[in-house]
């Protein structure tokens, strides 16, 4: 099973496939999740995993699980994915690419008549991204016990659809209920979305843990007044207090650097006007550091922030947080399997620390889990831009098949 190899230029073919749900012109996709283009996304997923023989299932939170039967029964599955969803204006790496990889490495399995002692199984989370439902990660947070599935299912986006709601209308919302199953193992491949591998002209990116994150959901309150009849000085401007809480929150992260990172996403300006003071503007914050006691200075150093702010422009700000995510460190024996394999296949790797969230980290709270990276070409992602090389994309898998086998020749029986 050691010379086992998948199959890259399938595994590319099918990223080409997917990016159709959802393709946009500039070579991107947008598939928000649980939308018409991420049920097509789905729909297409189920089908794949069914015409190799898997059991399909999904859970309350639209969890998709494909079950790939082992020797023992008894054993909890070694599982392995990612997710469909993007950002409003995604690439057709992020996520999708463990996804595929996961489908790659069990059609290679079924071609070459390997039956791991194991059962296996191949996820693909709901709203890992959190562009339309926050908190990032939710439907992995609810299976590792995180949410309960009642704070899910009454998340709204910013139209005022529930996320109960969306599941029912594309079909996904499914009556297993979220985390009824443990996990031997959870394996992800992801790109980096970062330059590092990129930049190193490093293959394989052994994952031990991922920083921690903070996210606010922010509401400057000020008045609505008229741009050219209003002195200056009596203004109550709600979009002065976002530009300052957003010079601020960067500030914050240059005085943490060279790990912490602070950004504003997201701004909608009301009532919009060219020529009147915005009296509401609702905005997002998003704090980063791999040290917790660092991110809980970065938290006090924005709370102190956004204080200051309000009194200078007489404004009310009102900041939640909406996800507070601990930095997390991989499970040894699993890091350790990825890193082996690598090595035996002979890539160039080396040890990171991931940036952004992923599902794993949830995943990591409850079971044994480590992540596989992969370069993306400049470090671009969260961009339509975002690109990767099938050489590379292939080695990952290759990785994750090899890691996930060689996991379950050492689980005891």
């Amino acid at each position: 099973m050691r010379d086992i190899r998948v199959n890259g230029e399938r595994l590319w073919s099918t990223i080409v496939e997917t990016s159709r749900f959802g393709g946009t012109p500039g070579g991107g996709v947008t598939r928000l999740t649980l939308s018409d283009e991420d049920r097509q996304a789905r729909d297409w997923f189920v089908a794949q995993c069914r015409t190799l023989g898997c059991t399909v299932t999904v859970d309350e939170v639209g969890n998709v699980f494909a079950l790939r039967a082992g020797r023992d029964a008894t054993r909890s599955p070694i599982a392995f994915g990612s997710h469909l969803d993007t950002q409003p204006s995604g690439g057709k790496f992020d996520g999708i690419a463990g996804v595929l990889s996961g489908l790659e490495l069990m059609r290679t399995l079924s071609e070459n008549g390997v039956v791991t002692d194991s059962p296996l199984e191949l996820v693909n989370w709901t709203n890992e991204e959190g562009s339309r439902f926050a908190p990032t990660m939710i439907a992995s947070g609810t299976f590792a016990g995180i949410y309960t599935t009642g704070y899910a299912h009454g998340l709204k986006d910013r139209q005022g659809n529930t996320f109960r709601g969306e599941l029912e209308r594309i079909g996904y919302l499914g009556d297993r209920l979220a985390g009824d199953h443990g996990l031997a193992a959870y394996f992800e491949l992801h790109i980096e979305q970062g330059p590092v591998l990129d930049q190193e002209h490093i293959t394989i990116g052994v994952v031990t843990g991922a920083q921690g994150q903070r996210w606010y959901d922010v509401t400057a309150k000020g008045r609505d007044s008229h741009a050219g009849a209003t002195p200056m000085p009596t203004r109550h401007d709600a979009m002065l207090a976002c530009a300052r809480v957003t010079d601020g929150v960067n500030r914050i992260a240059l005085n943490h650097a060279p790990a912490g990172m602070g950004t504003v996403g997201l701004v909608e300006a009301r009532p919009n006007s060219r020529n009147v003071i915005p009296g509401r503007v609702f905005f997002t914050v998003d704090l980063r550091h791999p040290d917790a006691a660092v991110l809980t200075r970065m938290h006090e150093e924005y709370t102190e922030l956004v204080s200051h702010v309000a009194r200078e422009t007489r404004t009310e700000i009102v900041s939640e947080c909406v996800l507070d995510l601990p930095p997390t460190k991989f499970n040894e024996r699993c890091v350790s399997t990825v890193r082996a394999a690598a090595g035996r296949l002979g890539y160039s790797h080396r040890d990171i620390v991931s940036g952004p969230g992923h599902d794993a980290v949830n995943v990591a709270r409850v079971f044994p889990a480590a992540m596989v990276f992969v370069p993306c070409i400049g470090g671009i992602s969260h961009n339509e831009a975002e690109a990767a090389r099938p050489e590379e994309l292939t080695a990952g898998a290759n990785v994750l098949l090899q890691a996930v086998l060689e996991y379950d020749r050492q689980l005891p029986a």
